[in-house]
């Protein structure tokens, strides 16, 4: 049994990545954590855990990886999409992936680095799964408005900073929201948050939206 802390300060993807790992008969979710002083009570406690933990929490996040590795424990390090990782720090962790990595993906790294492999998602290679049709039609079937707002809502956006990072008004991103959740099937935002995790072909063009979305307020 792989025996996991999921460690993440933006709710809707630890929710979402919660729910991916709950499926896997082989994994067990024993703490989460949303922020540094938590995980390091985690830590202590847990023993021997595949520690999943986001950039974004501290940048001290990576200073846990000798403690967790005595505790013969693994540190997974989520990166902000795009995000670059210094060599010297890469080697404090025993995996890195992007918050844009595909369900099946994020459950095979944790997998793999539990063996005691390494894994490194590489962010500028593109990793299109050709059976995910269903990612794909909702991919081409979305605005490229609407991807911006999926992206934003991977994100832990709520609607207000949408609007506020979109240029509009609250309601409208409601409005857009009412849409996006017909053409993906989702009855709210934590749903929307898992299919597009869950869905790599969707996850990569989100990640695009994201980044454009970063330029434009740049």
């Amino acid at each position: 049994m792989n025996r996991i802390i999921l460690a993440d300060n933006q709710a809707i993807f630890r929710a979402g990545a919660a729910r991916i790992l709950a499926l896997e008969d082989d994994m067990r979710i024993i703490a989460q954590c949303d922020d540094l002083a938590k995980l390091k009570g985690a830590v202590e406690n847990a023993g021997a855990a595949v520690v999943l933990a986001a950039s974004s929490l501290h940048p001290a996040v990576m200073e846990l990886s000798p403690q967790i590795r005595n505790a013969g424990g693994r540190l997974i390090l989520i990166a902000e999409n795009h995000e670059t990782v210094e060599e010297g720090q890469a080697e404090l962790v025993d995996g890195i992936v992007s918050r844009n990595i595909g369900g099946i993906d994020l459950v095979d790294c944790i997998r793999r680095v539990a063996r005691g492999q390494r894994y490194v998602q590489r962010a500028h290679v593109t990793a299109i799964h050709s059976n995910d049709t269903v990612g794909a039609r909702v991919r081409d079937r979305l605005t490229p408005k609407e991807m911006q707002i999926v992206a934003l809502i991977v994100q832990g956006c709520k609607n207000k900073e949408i609007a506020l990072q979109l240029g509009t008004k609250e309601q409208v991103i409601k409005n857009y929201l009412r849409g996006i959740y017909d053409k993906t099937g989702v009855s709210d935002r934590l749903e929307l948050a898992l299919f597009t995790i869950h869905h790599r072909v969707l996850a990569e063009a989100a990640a695009k939206a994201g980044t454009l979305i970063e330029m434009k307020s740049a």
